[in-house]
């Protein structure tokens, strides 16, 4: 065989590898659009629940709960708050990317005992909340109006905003631009940013809407911070807790709890007790009954 016989047989070769880097590159830009167009359906996971659904009778007979509808740019948000008849403060808690107020309301004692008001809203789409979800920049704006129509009933009193998850990275927004007494970060990301390189490496960062980059924001929170991670933590390693810590110059304080992952942290005693603590410390103990 000659040069000149294998010519043709190069061509068709080198036309072959255009085409099937051809249909790799199509499909790539296939794989991303989907991913940008389905990205709300791959990060939140809401459960709604129908209109007239009512929280009645799910928690204790002297428990106080108000049902609030806190009305936001094209959607109302449901959420609810729990009354102690001597508070010490509130909890300001921001959930995580999944169900809604009666999977994330199942531990309201823990708050109780403690003497701490339990504020806690759902998202767009979630249980009773009108809308959906379509941007970072709404999601901070819904949460600082849900802030600002509950906060001011606490003044002088000690306040938590606490984190879960995709909480997280709104609390910490949140907690940097009103200082409140106490930032506690359960399972946190250092941003959205970096889950998303872990489990899907070839996605540009520019493709997420959502990057919610709490390790850029966290140095700017002059709160305490207190972070809870599970070691076992396989969907948010506790590399990303460790990477917070940095990020705040040190001042963060971080918790590994031992044997939890991702979902069950709240399970253990280490968790509940070292919570307690933090929040104890903020303010006088409840007052007995009878006393005023």
């Amino acid at each position: 065989m000659t040069i000149f016989d294998a010519t043709p047989r190069l061509g068709r070769l080198l036309r072959g590898l255009q085409r099937a880097l051809l249909v790799a590159l199509i499909g790539y830009l296939a794989l991303l659009a989907n991913l940008y167009v389905r990205q709300e359906s791959l990060l939140f996971h809401p459960e709604p629940l129908p209109a007239d659904f009512s929280f009645a009778g799910r928690y204790a007979p002297d428990q106080e709960v108000e049902e609030i509808r806190i009305p936001v740019d094209g959607a109302v948000l449901n959420a609810l708050l729990f009354r102690q008849s001597a508070s010490r403060g509130l909890v300001f808690y921001l959930h995580g990317n999944t169900g809604n107020l009666t999977t994330w309301t199942s531990r309201v004692d823990f708050y109780r005992r403690l003497g701490f008001d339990l504020f806690m809203l759902d998202y767009r789409g979630f249980g009773k909340s009108s809308g959906r979800i379509d941007g970072e920049a709404q999601l901070h704006a819904d949460v600082r109006t849900a802030w600002n129509r509950i906060a001011p009933a606490y003044a002088g009193k000690p306040v938590a905003i606490l984190g879960r998850s995709l909480g997280t990275g709104l609390a910490t927004r949140l907690a940097r631009d009103v200082k409140p007494d106490l930032l506690v970060l359960v399972s946190p990301y250092a941003s959205l940013l970096r889950v998303a390189r872990e489990h899907y490496p070839p996605v540009p960062d520019a493709l997420l809407k959502y990057p919610l980059e709490s390790d850029r924001l966290i140095g700017a929170v002059t709160s305490p911070v207190l972070i809870l991670h599970g070691r076992e933590d396989a969907l948010i390693p506790i590399a990303h807790a460790q990477a917070l810590v940095a990020a705040s110059g040190g001042r963060a304080e971080l918790l590994p709890v031992d044997g939890a992952g991702h979902d069950d942290i709240q399970d253990f005693a280490a968790y509940r007790d070292a919570l307690a603590r933090r929040l104890a410390d903020l303010g006088p103990p409840p007052l007995k009954a009878g006393r005023r």
